[in-house]
């Protein structure tokens, strides 16, 4: 990893900028916030990008599961700060590093939307939750500004946060 010689606050900027347009033009939350992260952060880990296409919409648009966003935001802290297969059994706790920024994105989620959950985030920012594998609430969805606002404004805030964690890990330099 890289960490961009930009002031901070550029830095947050642009991958909340980033991760909003993504989202807004492309969809796929996981990808709009780890795509972002990647670039900025000069991550070569293409397989990873893709890997994340299934947790859109709270895995595979079912909206039950974790918000793609926080998922995407997960996936770049455990490709800076996770164990790798081969030394799995991570004597060093490197697992540990990953564990706590994770635990740390969680809360912000939290915080901001009471909730980590795909369809409780809707009803928050939306007002009700959209079945995202139903045709008909998926065109609802998008007439209620899920894409046109609505997501990409949380998609840029994970996105946003997830970068701020980094800075913030890599200034304590553990």
């Amino acid at each position: 990893m890289k960490v961009p010689e930009k002031a901070k606050e550029v830095i947050l900027n642009e991958a909340e900028s980033k991760g909003y347009e993504f989202e807004r033009k492309y969809h796929g939350c996981a990808q709009c916030v780890l795509g972002p992260l990647m670039e900025i952060f000069d991550m070569k880990e293409p397989e990873a990008f893709k890997a994340a296409t299934g947790l859109a919409g709270g895995v595979g648009l079912s909206v039950q599961g974790t918000c793609g966003g926080l998922a995407g935001g997960v996936m770049a802290i455990g490709l800076l700060y996770g164990r790798r297969l081969e030394n799995i059994q991570d004597p060093e706790g490197l697992r540990f590093i990953s564990y706590g920024l994770a635990n740390k994105l969680h809360e912000r989620f939290v915080q901001e939307y009471g909730s980590s959950i795909c369809k409780e985030i809707h009803k928050k920012v939306l007002g009700e939750t959209y079945h995202l594998n139903n045709p008909e609430e998926w065109d609802a969805f998008l007439a209620a500004g899920g894409h046109a606002d609505k997501c990409p404004s949380v998609v840029g805030k994970a996105a946003r946060w997830t970068a701020e964690i980094i800075l913030e890990q890599e200034e304590k330099g553990d």
